[in-house]
């Protein structure tokens, strides 16, 4: 299974939409374990399809936080059921969006219906870390990054750091 290249801002890709996926079969059984091995090798808790380059409805989450008992959800094609009116606010980070962690507010409950890694509709109930995973996730699916829950001044100097940092990172390349 091999870790895949994260997709860093500002690259144009993490704003397209992705596409539902229409069958889940072995290759996308794969994919889900190349994401769960992407995921755990850049120590995060969760990732969109779209992160990896890949525009599919697909994410895949672990907020266990155990190396040894890990507790991974494979995220096909989720739909928001319902959120809840109470709010909650945590700090949220990116794997696109390295080393920039700000406070989001989201709603604290949610229920999403997906389809596993076998491809069988289920639904799940999340509130606090999980919620918050969820939604983060299921943004990137549409286009959304976290960092569009912030001020627009914020958002424009967290785009323009990236956009330098990508200069800079080419220039070099363009050296070497």
């Amino acid at each position: 299974m091999p870790i895949k290249p994260l997709i860093i801002l500002p690259d144009p890709i993490l704003r397209e939409v992705s596409k539902p996926v229409e069958h889940v079969d072995s290759t996308i059984q794969k994919l889900a374990d190349d994401m769960l091995e992407t995921m755990y090798d850049a120590q995060g808790v969760g990732l969109a399809a779209i992160q990896i380059g890949i525009p599919l409805r697909m994410l895949v989450i672990d907020v266990s936080r155990n190396e040894t008992q890990k507790n991974p959800l494979v995220i096909i094609n989720p739909e928001i059921l319902w959120l809840s009116d109470e709010r909650n606010i945590c700090k949220e980070g990116c794997l696109s969006i390295p080393e920039y962690y700000t406070e989001i507010e989201r709603p604290k409950r949610l229920c999403v219906r997906y389809q596993d890694r076998e491809g069988k509709q289920t639904e799940i109930e999340a509130d606090h870390l999980l919620a918050t995973c969820l939604q983060h996730e299921i943004d990137h699916l549409n286009g959304r990054l976290f960092i569009d829950h912030i001020s627009k001044i914020k958002r424009d100097m967290v785009i323009r750091k990236f956009k330098k940092r990508a200069k800079e990172k080419n220039a070099q390349e363009a050296i070497l």
